[in-house]
């Protein structure tokens, strides 16, 4: 896919703070350390759009990313990350309040894009994500992060796993890597397409 912008628009510790409704917005979500800004910087062609680091849990804003694809205006939010990221209780309740006033409450939001370390299993804390999202009208993406840490037959082996454990949370289970660039074309197709008008899966 051939994107012609890529630049942050703003970063928001506060609900309020977030840009008037625009363009079609696809939220990014996941654990800490699952590889969220290396994707989203492989996915625009850029190194450094999304900050990276080997802290888990630093990403404490939500950060809204102005991108223009083939012609067509998204916004790319990046979502802070969850699971062990090493904050306060009071801290991770600020972030659950940002976090689900965002997810729950904008009309912009065409889909969700729950990121997946292909080596862990399902946790509670994605189905219970999965589940927030359905019973609020979300539109749910899988995408299935680091293949490349894993040889070719256990790979697949793994994304069979795991989009049975997804079956019926998620409409498509995309498998990518932000090293190899594999995968980043069908997720950039399952992004158009969810950005279309739909009814909530």
């Amino acid at each position: 896919m051939k994107v012609e912008r890529a630049e942050i628009e703003t970063s928001c510790a506060r609900p309020e703070d977030f840009p008037a409704q625009g363009p079609p917005e696809v939220a990014f979500l996941g654990r800490s350390n699952v590889g969220k800004s290396s994707l989203l910087n492989r996915l625009v062609n850029r190194k450094k759009l999304a900050r990276t680091s080997s802290t888990p849990g630093k990403t404490r804003l939500i950060h809204f990313f102005a991108v223009v694809v083939a012609g067509r205006d998204f916004r790319m939010v990046d979502l802070p990350g969850y699971g062990w990221a090493r904050v306060s209780r009071s801290e991770r309740e600020g972030w659950k309040h940002l976090i689900e006033s965002y997810l729950g409450d904008r009309p912009s939001l065409r889909a969700a894009i729950l990121l997946q370390d292909i080596r862990r299993d399902v946790s509670e804390d994605e189905s219970l994500l999965l589940e927030w999202l359905a019973e609020r009208g979300v539109y749910r993406l899988v995408a299935l992060t680091k293949t490349d840490k894993l040889k070719p037959m256990r790979r697949a082996k793994r994304i069979r796993e795991l989009r049975q454990q997804f079956e019926g949370t998620a409409a498509l289970v995309v498998s990518t890597s932000a090293q190899t660039g594999d995968g980043v074309d069908d997720l950039w197709r399952a992004i158009f397409d969810a950005a279309e008008p739909r009814e909530a899966l």
